[in-house]
């Protein structure tokens, strides 16, 4: 990606700066707090999506008539996805050239089809009731709008935390990286908050309920309005600059002295070295281009070879920073995607198999009511713990959050599963919102440290190539974040099948409890750490 391994007068990527740096080549300016508050708007509206999802999403898919042998591809289908093809997307990202920047085209095409995936599953079955009077097309249709999307929601939803990542490291300096991920994760856990307590209300018997139809429909008007306001509001937070080809071999003494201007590196790996004291016109960009478009082309057409070599080529601290996140993540939704049934049969003692007005059935749907309550705990204190992350951090540092994280996570779903108590879970379930904060900042933070730690050394010895593979910070967030796809992938295909061994739901805690306190073992020894 770009021309870096060829030094006979080639040419490399570089992008324009914000016009308001105009004295700092080195890195993008300081952030004011009301600019990266606007640009986690964005999570608020994802998380405030995801939770209505995760409220809804099981009573629209048993309302339509979904066949229990369609629900493994329901929920397979979209990490399938996001893992083979979330690194291509961030690599083709990299190399955006619109004029808006590289990353926010993306997130608002990705925001589109959110918004159109909750359309189809929220709406769909209304929709089709309407259209279609034959009731076995009637059911065929329903079925299909409304798979069609959640996995539609679930992909785009997925996908989008890479590039919003990636977004923020481009615009942003070293310091409000890391501010600009704790304010990631507050907002992350207020709009899931949020999005559950909304789901939570009886709508149905309410005015608003009977105005719009169904509280289905009640939830998508809230949903399309949240995550409209928040991506608009996200949108226009920080500018992008457009990505512009220069020639490598010009000196700044043969720019124009327009301090209002500045590169953004030559896609070495996780670079944003700068043109010192310069700036690159026009005239010099098309001249740039012209010389690198065959190369473009050839890059283009290769993309999915050369990011695999890319990816295979991946320096070590990366690879074992993405194997911890997999961890972490297959930990954490072991425990999450069945909590609420756990709630219900353990906890509660029901039984969601019994006739729909026996007292087992009854029981075991209050168990999932007060399980709700407790994602709702989990994702207060994770906006709580994501503030008091950077109190702490001065005095554990990112390896003791990464390994604080996973321990008392371990720790609180073993005991969960050792002692189902309706109190003492609820209380447990903070533990839960630890662990979500953790995995939302410190992973993306020692990001942020491995590409500032080679940023340094780029510019003490610029002839050097520091770990160069044609990677980009898109790369490097879609390579972290598609460990979640492939954590959902490991918990959807595997632990049905260990529940099934075991005739209880219980193995869901055991398994996350287990897990995590392995992952414990892992960041503490095998993760980097920048000092």
């Amino acid at each position: 990606m770009g021309g870096d391994g060829d030094p006979g007068g080639t040419h490399a990527y570089q992008a324009l700066a914000d016009e308001d740096c105009p004295f700092d080549p080195m890195e993008p300016p300081r952030r004011p707090t009301g600019k990266l508050i606007m640009h986690s708007m964005a999570m608020f509206g994802r998380e405030f999506c995801y939770a209505v999802e995760a409220a809804y999403v099981t009573p629209v898919l048993l309302s339509v008539g979904l066949p229990k042998s369609l629900y493994s591809m329901v929920w397979l289908l979209s990490p399938i996805l996001g893992f083979l093809l979330q690194p291509v997307v961030g690599s083709i990202s990299d190399h955006c050239r619109a004029r808006w920047g590289r990353r926010r085209p993306y997130i608002l095409a990705l925001g589109i089809m959110m918004l159109l995936g909750m359309a189809l599953y929220l709406n769909g079955d209304a929709v089709v009731s309407a259209l279609v009077a034959n009731p076995r097309r009637k059911l065929v249709w329903a079925i299909s709008t409304t798979m069609t999307g959640v996995v539609l929601f679930d992909f785009a939803a997925d996908f989008i935390d890479g590039p919003i990542k990636a977004y923020l490291f481009d615009v942003c300096s070293h310091k409000d990286k890391e501010k600009g991920l704790h304010y990631h994760a507050l907002f992350t856990g207020f709009g899931g908050a949020l999005g559950y307590l909304l789901g939570a209300i009886d709508w149905a018997h309410l005015e608003l309920g009977r105005v719009l139809g169904t509280e289905f429909q009640v939830m998508f008007f809230f949903s399309a309005l949240v995550l409209i306001v928040c991506f608009i509001i996200h949108l226009c937070s920080i500018p992008e600059a457009p990505l512009r080809y220069v020639p490598k071999d010009i000196s700044p003494q043969q720019a124009p002295q327009d301090p209002s201007l500045s590169s953004d590196g030559m896609y070495l790996y996780g670079s944003i070295e700068k043109v010192k004291n310069g700036y690159v016109n026009q005239e010099l960009a098309m001249e740039g281009e012209k010389h690198q478009r065959s190369a473009e082309q050839t890059q283009r057409t290769m993309t999915m070879r050369s990011l695999l070599r890319a990816l295979v080529n991946m320096p070590p601290h990366y690879r074992c920073l993405c194997v911890s996140h997999l961890i972490g993540w297959t930990a954490f939704l072991s425990n999450m995607l069945f909590f609420t049934d756990f709630m219900g049969q353990i906890v509660y003692g029901g039984d969601p198999y019994s006739a729909h007005n026996s007292t087992e059935f009854l029981t075991y749907e209050r168990g999932v009511e007060v399980g709700c309550w407790g994602l709702c705990i989990n994702s207060v204190f994770s906006s709580l713990y994501s503030y008091v992350q950077k109190a702490l951090v001065s005095y554990v540092g990112l390896k003791g959050l990464y390994f604080m994280g996973y321990l008392l996570f371990g720790l609180g779903t073993g005991l969960i599963g050792l002692f189902p108590n309706v109190y003492s879970t609820l209380v447990l379930c903070a533990l839960f919102g630890v662990m979500s904060s953790t995995l939302y900042t410190v992973p993306f933070n020692l990001i942020a440290e491995y590409h500032h730690e080679e940023e340094k050394e780029r510019r003490e010895a610029p002839r050097v190539d520091v770990g160069s593979s044609g990677r980009g910070k898109g790369v490097d967030c879609a390579a972290l974040t598609c460990m979640v796809q492939l954590a959902q992938i490991l918990v959807g295909g595997g632990l049905g099948f260990l529940v099934n061994v075991a005739g209880s739901v219980i193995v869901v805690v055991i398994t996350a409890s287990a897990v995590a306190l392995i992952g414990c073992c892992f960041v503490a020894l095998f993760v980097r750490y920048v000092e």
